[in-house]
């Protein structure tokens, strides 16, 4: 019988992060504070985030000890199944072997709690009693208030309109571990009622959110924000799913031809990549390919320039690949993906040409979407059916070109409180959507002047 799962024992979790920053060829362009344009110090930060995790964003250390309370919240879920898609393969005809991390597996669905865990951790050590985020599709909502259930902190959660609507479980996953949820833009800051004033019928944006969240945890002294995406600190505790796929791949004597994510911030791609891309730069033959949305295609229509990382100029300044802060997204389905931009540990690498990023329409995403659930019996987020059209895509490169390949790929959640998406695409209620340039440049020319 052909091995179809590769599992770790509880002894494999990895026992360090991985920060790429070490092997970057030169390091990041500073983050600059929104007032003053000045290169942000640790002590900026300090007001919204614990001075540890400002130590794990800013440092260039290579590797970063998981901390044993950490761990043990890890093992409830970790280490997570590295999986072939047999039946997937035979439905394509191709002589590909395709493998899937799968990350849905963790209490919350998704990915996003290895980095929620961490956060909440070291807040709790630093006295924190609160905690103000927000989230587009509600998974890093979901993880962060089950975090905060481990380590007795309170948690609010500002969920993007058009997702807490289309959404309702999430919402409700979200209230059944403790936190107070609202839909952004809200009532409850003046960044919501700003937005609410201008457009009291916005979809709202994670932009907007970030906005609503960081003004929430900056007037209140005993809360902290925390964010799940983009932000190096968050890539660099993802990078536990990268390092156990390496090691699972080695178990059965497979090397990765090329590794797939999808992006909306980066973060589930950075955690699947970037311990493959540290081989890379010392030497492997890999592809690393970044999939994201035709509707909100920040890398492979965006620029690479300095730009706030929310709409109400609360957030840091940072260089990265940006459609601009004022971006605001049509409402698809996958809201983890409807970011206005990109994390600069990401769009560092893929201006280095390490990493290769495509842009896929929302159609044939839950096309191969809805294959991977009749083949594989798993119903994917709709945001990870961007990763698995990019699979799919390289999977028949392969049956054309008559080559076997080892392709990879992250499932970074399923997507059972998603299944209205898949309602309106059964009823042809769902179209596919690219973003007009025009109006990717009209964003752009709201970009700061710095330097």
């Amino acid at each position: 019988m052909q091995q179809i799962k590769v599992t770790l024992s509880d002894s494999e979790i990895p026992r360090q992060w991985y920060n790429i920053q070490a092997d970057l060829k030169k390091p990041l362009d500073p983050p600059l504070h929104p007032g003053t344009g000045q290169p942000l110090g640790p002590q900026d930060l300090t007001p919204i985030f614990p001075m540890a995790l400002i130590e794990q964003e800013m440092s260039p250390k290579q590797f970063w000890e998981i901390p044993d309370e950490v761990l043990q919240v890890y093992a409830l879920w970790r280490p997570t199944p590295l999986q072939r898609a047999l039946r997937l393969e035979k439905a394509l005809g191709t002589p590909a072997r395709i493998y899937f991390k799968n990350e849905s597996v963790s209490p919350a669905g998704s990915h996003k709690p290895n980095t929620a865990v961490p956060q909440a951790y070291y807040n709790h050590l630093a006295g924190i009693k609160r905690i103000a985020t927000e989230t587009g599709a509600g998974q890093w909502g979901s993880a962060m208030s089950l975090a905060t259930n481990f380590f007795g902190i309170k948690c609010t959660v500002y969920m993007v309109r058009v997702s807490y609507d289309q959404k309702p479980y999430r919402k409700s996953m979200i209230t059944t571990w403790g936190a107070e949820i609202y839909p952004s833009p809200s009532e409850h800051t003046n960044a919501g009622r700003a937005a609410l004033a201008a457009d009291p019928d916005t979809p709202g944006s994670l932009g907007l959110a970030i906005s609503e969240a960081v003004e929430d945890a900056a007037t209140h002294d005993d809360t902290n924000y925390s964010l799940g995406s983009v932000l190096n600190h968050v890539c660099m505790h993802q990078t536990v799913i990268g390092e156990e796929t390496l090691k699972q791949l080695k178990v059965i004597g497979e090397k990765a031809d090329v590794v797939i994510g999808c992006i909306g911030g980066g973060s589930n791609f950075a955690g699947l990549a970037f311990p493959f891309l540290r081989e890379k730069m010392a030497g492997m033959e890999v592809k690393v390919v970044a999939v994201e949305p035709a509707s909100c295609p920040t890398v492979t229509k965006g620029v690479y320039a300095y730009d706030f990382g929310d709409t109400a100029h609360m957030a840091p300044i940072i260089k990265m690949h940006t459609l601009g802060h004022t971006f605001i997204p049509p409402g698809i389905h996958a809201g983890g993906l409807r970011y206005h931009g990109m994390a600069p540990l990401v769009s560092r690498l893929t201006e280095d040409g390490l990493i290769e990023p495509i842009a896929v329409p929302q159609m044939e995403c839950f096309e191969s979407g809805v294959l991977f659930a009749r083949t594989e019996g798993i119903v994917p987020a709709p945001e990870s059916t961007h990763a698995i059209r990019g699979a799919v895509e390289e999977a028949l490169k392969a049956k054309e070109e008559g080559k076997e390949k080892v392709i990879v790929f992250n499932l970074s959640g399923h997507g059972h409180f998603d299944m209205s998406a898949y309602d309106a695409y059964f009823a042809g209620q769902l179209s596919n959507y690219h973003y007009p340039e025009s109006m990717v440049q009209a964003a752009l020319k709201n970009l700061p002047q710095v330097g």
